[in-house]
């Protein structure tokens, strides 16, 4: 292994942190949903087990990768056959999941943006704990290497390069997805650590993770594979000369599963999954703190009374930096009126379907799934609106929806399962069509 980075928890930094948060009433929560859009679904493929992802490569012209949660990548033709082969199988790196429920395993991948030359990819994944780690922790998160086939068409395992392992302290809040983003530069998102309300072992006593710019936990990073190995800091990331880790993009967050860029304006989607309460889907900004675990959503929160709600709390983070609020959010099903268990991301739509055009699509972990668009409106704001999908039971997706992403025409796919966790043969891929 590379390098490994531990959790790393200051005194000075606690400090640091409580001196630096200023008290404010809580802030106005984003509006809710403006309306419902009709769609329908198309069944693509079937026979996964628990499709979490979908991946495109570069100069790969015919076919779309779906990363399954078990520790392999499927292929998806543009023909709409899924391949029996596997693309990637991790399967002997990895931890062995849950059927029953489990936040880890092969969590996502990205091919780089010169794969059409360079054949190079990064796979997130959960790996036995490493050597040198805290005890009692979990399991070591690994953002690894991989080099493909000349054709492109396969990945032998043996190629994995460790760029960075994260170990982990609980089984939950892995975050899990990596990207490239126009810059060129790898995201990777990072939870929180897992344990509830940001507390506890392995977490910060005083701030929580999310919070705490030195550690990588409850953060987007991002990070620059063309540099040195094992891998370089970009130089204007927050704090490249000083203040917290320099991988560090941004901050306060939970567990950000999902994120993707908008394809034409370029912006950073991230869905955060809340606490107890609230659901939120944040478009990230360098340098920018998301309010976890002072808020979540957009409304303040006690780690003391999780289910409460306090009229106050602080404004800004470590570094005075102020705490910005998700661009749409919605209640959890803990709540009255809540719409699902978690944000299920994510993404952004340019094409022929008016009612969901330019827009974030996105839903919520539940049997029978609801789907929602966040549409951008004046002044910078986004309103949100549910997705009915015809010939569909209640308007849901069918069965559990694991994520959403487009293929290689731009068309929206959704994932979805009949079971809740890693088991079985019931992962399905469906279009979104009008």
């Amino acid at each position: 292994m590379k390098r490994a980075v531990w959790l790393l928890i200051g005194a000075a930094l606690v400090v640091i942190v409580v001196v630096a948060a200023v008290v404010l009433t809580a802030p106005p929560a984003p509006s809710g949903p403006a309306g419902e859009e009709d769609l329908s679904l198309t069944l693509v493929a079937e026979g996964l087990v628990h499709p979490l992802g979908v991946a495109r490569a570069g100069g790969i012209t015919d076919r779309t990768f779906i990363v399954d949660q078990v520790g392999v990548v499927r292929m998806l033709l543009d023909n709409d056959t899924l391949l029996p082969e596997t693309f990637l199988d991790l399967r002997d790196q990895m931890v062995a999941v849950d059927p029953g429920g489990d936040e880890r395993g092969l969590l996502s991948i990205a091919f780089h943006p010169d794969y059409e030359v360079n054949r190079r990819l990064f796979a997130f994944y959960s790996a036995p704990l490493g050597q040198g780690a805290e005890a009692g922790f979990d399991h070591t998160n690994l953002i690894s290497e991989f080099t493909a086939s000349p054709d492109g068409l396969s990945v032998d395992a043996s190629t994995e390069r460790n760029v960075l392992a994260i170990d982990h302290p609980a089984r939950n809040h892995n975050g899990g997805q990596v990207l490239f983003g126009p810059d060129g530069f790898l995201y990777i998102t990072v939870g929180d650590g897992g344990g509830a309300n940001d507390v506890g072992f392995g977490h910060n006593a005083t701030a929580g993770n999310a919070q705490d710019p030195r550690s990588l936990h409850g953060k987007v990073l991002r990070i620059d594979v063309d540099g040195r190995e094992p891998y370089g800091i970009p130089e204007d990331n927050p704090y490249a000369s000083g203040g917290g880790l320099p991988e560090i993009y941004a901050l306060g967050f939970r567990n950000p599963a999902y994120a993707t860029f908008d394809p034409v304006g370029g912006g950073l989607f991230v869905a955060d999954a809340g606490q107890a309460r609230y659901e939120e889907v944040d478009l990230v900004v360098k340098g920018g703190n998301y309010g976890w675990r002072f808020r979540e959503g957009a409304h303040c929160f006690d780690p003391g009374d999780p289910r409460g709600d306090p009229a106050s709390c602080p404004s800004t983070g470590a570094n005075g930096e102020p705490l910005i609020d998700p661009i749409g959010e919605f209640k959890n099903s803990a709540m009255p009126g809540g719409e699902g268990a978690a944000v299920i991301g994510g993404a952004v739509y340019h094409g022929n379907i008016t009612a969901i055009n330019d827009g974030y699509v996105f839903g919520a972990f539940r049997s029978g799934s609801p789907l929602f668009v966040l549409l951008p409106a004046e002044n910078g704001t986004w309103n949100r609106s549910g997705i009915a999908l015809e010939g569909q039971n209640g308007g849901l997706v069918p069965g559990f929806l694991l994520a959403v992403g487009t293929d290689l025409r731009g068309d929206v796919l959704v994932l979805s399962a009949d079971n809740a966790g890693p088991s079985g043969r019931t992962g399905k891929v469906w279009r979104l069509q009008d």
